[in-house]
């Protein structure tokens, strides 16, 4: 007697995904990349200055805001992927949260806008990881969810395309809207109204109700224990991942101060603008293309790995270059190394999850990778900022981190 087939939801997918679907899962994550992006390039660092006691730093105003979000966003991701892992609504187990996590996350950034001190900043932009992350876990799931293994670097680069779209998109409304508060409610109107084409257009894959496991808390706090000794090709990538975006935190956590204090910019709101902008040029001349390329020659690691090299030599220049035709040859080059590292390390992350069951949570746990580095960038760059050096020894220690994380990928045995 044969085995039943195991449901949608649960198989390695064999279809190529369609460009409809593609383009509207991309649309949402760009949207989320808003909501995330106005405020961590512009609108925090000005509520910040706004907000600062008398005698303390706006630096460790931002940074301890922005820190105390990470902390939320390292929890929420692999929470709410575990949850959506478990959800057996007849809308499928991402859509519900997708649709929950964008109006949640608009929600609070109206809050955010409205924040009148710094307790209120810090609670409103921990509201706004919380629920964001909700619909970022269920929008990375949705990916090994849908799309087969030759086809995960291109969709990848899409996903890619899409963030640094989000941030430039964040990064224009916060400066043009006139002001912190109309730039909080211009992205929150933005991250929903991107993200309901693929809630409402798009099917996605329901669990039935029978296949759901039980949602008791031991046990879903005991899947977030994943053995770096059974899953070692896991363990290198997380901490490729790991290292090469704290690198990338570091570089970018105080660039608005860096225009305004070490390049004396006239204008450094409009200069972050501008360097976005460029950044998102290059980025978006490789990060499709690295997809690609990768999926069509079968190859991950090369890839990550040159791209790691690039970022570092970015980063580098901002240290040993401090003027403003530096900055922008830095921004240039940190693009195309991300555009690549983005695609590319994606589609390798997905290829060494242990379960289909718990795609979710294992890309929350992964995505943990993206939020720690904005926990332990301010704790870090406060002081060298501060006492050890100031921005070019800043730039150095970044430039290192990332060039580490860039050689751990050879340590990845399972995928080429």
């Amino acid at each position: 007697m044969s085995r039943p087939a195991a449901p949608e939801a649960l198989t390695e997918p064999t279809e190529r995904a369609g460009r409809g679907w593609t383009a509207a899962l991309s649309l949402a994550n760009g949207a989320i990349w808003v909501g995330w992006y106005g405020p961590l390039q512009i609108l925090l660092a000005l509520q910040a200055a706004e907000l600062a006691p008398p005698g303390t730093a706006k630096e460790s105003v931002l940074a301890w805001v922005t820190g105390a979000g990470a902390v939320v966003s390292m929890v929420a991701n692999p929470l709410f992927g575990a949850l959506s892992d478990r959800t057996a609504s007849r809308f499928g187990r991402r859509t519900p949260w997708v649709l929950a996590g964008v109006l949640g996350g608009a929600g609070a950034l109206v809050l955010l806008a409205g924040a009148g001190t710094l307790v209120g900043m810090a609670l409103g932009w921990c509201l706004v990881q919380l629920t964001l992350n909700a619909a970022f876990a269920a929008i990375t799931a949705a990916v090994p969810d849908r799309v087969p293994h030759g086809q995960r670097g291109a969709v990848g680069g899409w996903l890619g395309a899409a963030q640094i779209l989000g941030v430039v998109a964040g990064t224009g409304l916060a400066t043009v809207a006139g002001g912190v508060v109309a730039g909080y409610l211009a992205c929150a109107g933005f991250t929903v109204l991107g993200a309901l084409p693929y809630v409402l257009l798009h099917r996605d894959p329901a669990l039935p109700a029978g296949r759901r496991p039980a949602l008791r808390l031991r046990a879903l706090l005991a899947g977030f224990r994943i053995s770096p000794r059974r899953h070692p090709d896991l363990a290198w990538a997380w901490l490729t991942r790991f290292l090469i975006n704290l690198g990338n935190a570091l570089a970018l956590l105080y660039l608005l101060y860096y225009l305004r204090d070490v390049l004396h910019r006239p204008d450094p709101d409009g200069g972050v603008l501008v360097l976005t902008a460029v950044n998102a040029v290059t980025l978006l001349g490789t990060v499709v293309i690295g997809g690609f390329w990768s999926d069509r020659i079968g190859r991950r690691q090369p890839f990550v790995l040159w791209a790691g090299v690039i970022m570092t030599v970015a980063t580098g220049l901002l240290a040993g270059w401090q003027t403003w035709p530096g900055a922008l040859c830095a921004a240039a080059l940190l693009g195309v190394g991300f555009g690549v590292f983005t695609s590319v390390d994606f589609a390798l992350m997905t290829q060494v999850l242990p379960a289909a069951a718990d795609r979710g949570k294992d890309l929350g746990v992964i995505n943990i990778a993206n939020a720690l580095p904005q926990v332990a960038a301010p704790v870090l760059a406060a002081p060298i900022v501060q006492h050890l050096g100031g921005y070019r020894v800043l730039y150095g220690v970044a430039a290192a981190i990332g060039l580490l994380g860039a050689l751990l990928v050879r340590r990845i045995r399972g995928v080429a």
